[in-house]
């Protein structure tokens, strides 16, 4: 995965169904659904790391407010933790 090569995909997910691993069989099933989109996730150097980080601590303030705090003071705790 580090090395961006996607291109080996195939080829070891069709080892994996080959082998007696029933639980791997499932996440190359799953793999295999969408199998461009992780193609080229593995393949590219850009990734959405960064931006899946600041959703999820959003979310986290987003949470720990709940039915407690209005939208205003959520954009200022959004604000000042940035």
């Amino acid at each position: 995965m580090r090395d961006l090569r996607g291109d080996q995909l195939p080829a070891w997910m069709d080892r994996v169904k080959n082998d007696d691993l029933p639980a791997l069989h499932s996440f190359v099933n799953g793999l295999r659904r969408d199998q461009d989109a992780v193609t080229a996730g593995l393949s590219t150097p850009w990734s959405s790391g960064q931006v899946e980080g600041h959703v999820c601590r959003v979310k986290l303030l987003k949470r720990e407010g709940f039915g407690r705090a209005n939208l205003d003071l959520l954009r200022r705790r959004i604000i000042l933790t940035a």
